[in-house]
């Protein structure tokens, strides 16, 4: 594919001096002159000479067979013409687009003038792994021949570069198994190994993401299998070759896979990824020392940095650290080139620990932490702490040593003074916590007075409870007394009644009518 959208104009940057307008950990979209390359993710990408490579890739289900540079000093795209090595045994020519087959999933690593093409799907199936070489200076491109056991083909794995030696892990082959398998690539001679390593290996998975500390320690964070993601931690040591998964502090991290991440100053940087369901928009820092997790920033949920398949690269322009992102998907596929300046770690750490001579003991004692106390085979490894410790030493002088007494001298002042602020501090948190602590006595006090008080009122209402009881009894013999009181009333009225009656009748016969009614007599008609 070639050149073929047209950029939009970019109204946060300038174009001249772009650099110098950015901001610390905070993303920026590059103005770009003239055309774009085809939007894609799954691609290839890596930085050499100030130029951002990209090879392959995957858009609306084909693969991509372009290598497409971007310059990072004009912001112009153009493509890269490959030509076949004549030294190769490789039979193509520079008319066959066989020289570089489309392919996506892939890994792309850059080492001296050539950037290493490995892993991929591609519609040239191997048994293998294929390894494929490009010269950034002759631009010619071919398939490199190795030797060793190598790994079998696959697409989606990790490929970090220590020293001279590459080191692949995982990925998921073209029968969809899913590998969890350590291969190691030594790039002078071209061979091929096997690490066997100990303990519990990780979960077998594609699309993560794998980054070196202290040249010994092999991290892979994410990734998925066929039915989930992952956003487990787990460390290889290079020379036990043992698996452990430690535990991490600080930001929660969520799962995710497609993302991408680069190491700067002992920090991870990871960016984009997603749950197949939503795309990942934060961007996550990982302290590789104190294995802290922190969010560096965020982004809209579709925003292009919140991406499956994009790539991210590292970069110094002009003394200036950068982090380089392309590419990706999320919902569409993107071409555009963003930015982000690190925030210089130096700043946030105390003078101290930058000094010659303090450097020079932290190695030590890094390298003194890192020996292999059970004498087992070591991993070949290039650029130790040791050499850089003899580089620190070869390079101070007295003056160098004078200067970084004086400003330890005056750094214990600076601490000296800071440990009596934080005693003085110590003290009134004392004192506060003295005076919570009397409020504490006497709300217990209140509390059991309060329980105190409960427990009697309690007592009065069962005894008030009793007294109603009674007085429920006393009203129910009330109203039979009642019901008795209103028969007497009936008897009463028709006794009256009759007096009237025999009254009326005979006035002669009423005394003895009555006396006689009263005696139980009966009236003679």
């Amino acid at each position: 594919m070639g050149i073929e959208e047209k950029s939009k104009p970019d109204l946060d940057l300038n174009i001249n001096n772009w650099i110098s307008e950015l901001g610390y950990d905070k993303w920026s979209a590059l103005p770009v002159t003239g055309s774009r390359p085809s939007a894609r993710y799954k691609h290839g990408a890596a930085v050499a000479d100030g130029k951002l490579y990209i090879v392959g890739g995957s858009r609306n289900g084909r693969h991509l067979a372009d290598v497409q540079v971007f310059d990072l000093r004009t912001l112009a795209w153009s493509r890269l013409k490959l030509h076949a090595d004549p030294n190769s045994t490789q039979l193509v020519d520079d008319s066959s687009a066989e020289i570089l087959p489309a392919i996506s999933g892939h890994s792309l690593v850059n080492f001296g003038s050539k950037l290493f093409l490995l892993g991929g799907h591609s519609k040239d199936f191997s048994d293998s792994v294929t390894v494929r070489s490009i010269d950034v200076e002759t631009h010619q491109c071919h398939v490199v021949e190795t030797s060793g056991k190598a790994p079998i083909s696959r697409a989606g794995q990790s490929v970090t570069l220590v020293g001279s030696k590459l080191i692949m892990f995982g990925g998921e082959h073209a029968s969809r198994q899913l590998l969890n398998d350590i291969h190691i690539l030594d790039l002078e001679t071209m061979t091929w190994d096997v690490l066997e390593t100990t303990n519990t290996r990780p979960t077998p998975r594609f699309d993560h993401i794998a980054a070196m500390h202290a040249e010994r320690y092999l991290l892979v964070f994410g990734g998925c299998s066929h039915s989930t993601c992952f956003n487990d931690l787990h460390i290889l040591d290079l020379q036990t070759k043992e698996w452990s998964q430690p535990q991490t502090q600080g930001d929660v991290v969520t799962p995710r896979a497609g993302h991408a991440g680069v190491t700067v100053d002992g920090t991870w940087y990871i960016l984009g990824g997603g749950d197949n369901t939503s795309g990942a928009s934060d961007t996550l820092v990982l302290n590789l020392s104190k294995l802290v997790w922190s969010v560096l920033t965020n982004v809209e949920q579709r925003d292009p940095l919140a991406s499956e398949g994009l790539s991210l690269c590292f970069t110094s322009l002009d003394e200036e650290k950068l982090l380089i992102a392309f590419g990706g998907y999320n919902g569409k596929y993107n071409s555009e080139v963003f930015v982000l300046r690190p925030k210089p770690n130096d700043s946030a750490r105390p003078k101290i620990f930058q000094s010659h001579a303090a450097a020079a003991a932290a190695a030590s004692v890094t390298a003194a932490y890192a020996l292999n106390s059970k004498g087992e085979k070591k991993l070949d490894l290039k650029y130790t702490e040791s050499e850089s410790f003899k580089g620190v030493q070869s390079e101070s002088s007295p003056q160098d040593l004078t200067d970084d007494t004086n400003t330890m001298k005056a750094e214990k002042k600076t601490l000296e003074l800071s440990i009596s602020e934080v005693r003085t501090e110590n003290l009134s948190l004392q004192e506060a916590l003295d005076e919570m602590k009397g409020t504490h006595d006497e709300l217990s006090k209140e509390l059991l007075s309060v329980r105190g008080q409960l427990k009697a009122e309690m007592s009065r209402c069962s005894k008030l409870e009793v007294q109603i009881a009674e007085l429920q009894k006393s009203l129910e013999s009330l109203q039979s007394i009642e019901d008795e009181l209103k028969v007497l009333r009936k008897q009463r009225t028709a006794l009256e009644q009759d007096m009237d009656f025999g009254a009326a009748g005979d006035p002669q016969r009423q005394s003895s009518g009555v006396w006689q009614w009263i005696g139980g007599g009966t009236r003679s008609s």
